[in-house]
């Protein structure tokens, strides 16, 4: 394999993913579910931050996700609007061909130019989440990226449960790998690594990276951490260390896993670029314009900004305002 470490390590440059909108809100909740509307304003505001690739929904059943009910007329209303001059990436997830051909028949089609599958590398998970085996998982999502690519539609792949399981605690990074390789084979242009129930810490997210990229480009690997343990932030670092460059994260740190009993929320957005900013990393994203996006989508939803970053700088900014 080729050898892109030293190729890496001198770019200063992170891709931010948005996962705010759909897997930070799918989680809500049933009497707590943002309109269409609202929704639209938020993408909006983290557009306006600069954030360039904002997961919008998904097209899942109303009657599991009902907090995604919506993702087709928001993705209509999205492609109504001119929002920047800038190329934006709006990708859905699609848990099988059915939710595709949904978003494919969306009013909101000229957006889709990318969406997002996910599989798990623990068989618990898997079963327990979509009621397969991994195998049959990886067989629905192959099917999902030749119908993708007959519409020039780039995918994504997810792997859950990177370093541990609800339900099988650890996970051998072996077996990581192997599906990682396996959604590349078949056609993703990029994995990323979710430890889904954030179990995480350096050691672990160190040993797992350092067998991943030994066989897979870093440039292929993306992030994905949620900050059950308050480990994210460092696990990030052991990411960068292994020269990935693309982190999922998600404003005021949204989320949560219905599969994995105690999981909080993503890693926060505004934790990450202040984290990011300080090291000197470009983002390309405004951190106080994404600060108030992460104050505006918490204080719709009536709950706790989860972010420290943030929410440190709103109360500066208020105790400034009350000063003058």
């Amino acid at each position: 394999m080729l050898n892109t470490r030293r190729l890496f390590s001198s770019l200063r440059s992170v891709r931010i993913v948005e996962v705010g909108p759909r897997d930070g809100l799918q989680n809500e909740p049933t009497g707590n579910i943002l309109t269409v509307e609202t929704k639209v304003k938020f993408i909006k505001r983290l557009v306006e931050a600069g954030l360039n690739t904002i997961e919008i929904g998904s097209f899942v059943s109303p009657k599991w996700v009902p907090q995604m009910a919506n993702t087709a007329q928001v993705m209509a209303a999205l492609s109504d609007a001119k929002l920047s001059s800038s190329p934006i990436r709006f990708p859905a997830l699609v848990p099988n061909l059915k939710g595709l051909e949904l978003a494919l028949q969306s009013p909101g089609k000229p957006l889709l130019n990318e969406v997002s599958v996910f599989t798990a590398a623990s068989e618990s998970f898997t079963k327990k989440n979509i009621n397969m085996s991994v195998e049959e998982s990886l067989g629905k999502i192959d099917q999902v990226i030749k119908e993708a690519q007959k519409h020039h539609i780039q995918v994504r792949g997810y792997v859950s449960t990177i370093v541990g399981c609800p339900y099988e605690g650890s996970v051998d990074p072996a077996k990581v790998l192997q599906v990682s390789q396996e959604l590349l084979r078949l056609g993703c242009y990029e994995i990323s690594l979710g430890d889904t129930i954030g179990v995480g810490h350096p050691g672990s997210i160190s040993a797992l990276l350092d067998l991943l990229t030994k066989h897979i480009e870093p440039s292929k690997l993306a992030v994905h951490f949620h900050d059950t343990f308050g480990q994210s932030l460092a696990n990030i670092m052991v990411a960068l260390n292994h020269d990935i460059r693309v982190i999922d994260a998600a404003a005021a740190g949204l989320g949560g896993c219905p599969y994995a009993p105690g999981a909080s929320g993503n890693v926060a957005t505004e934790d990450v670029l202040y984290m990011l900013h300080g090291l000197g990393y470009e983002t390309g994203v405004d951190f106080e314009l994404t600060c108030k996006a992460g104050d505006f989508v918490t204080k719709q939803l009536g709950r706790p900004n989860r972010s420290k970053a943030g929410t440190a700088w709103l109360a500066k900014q208020q105790q400034q305002s009350e000063c003058k």
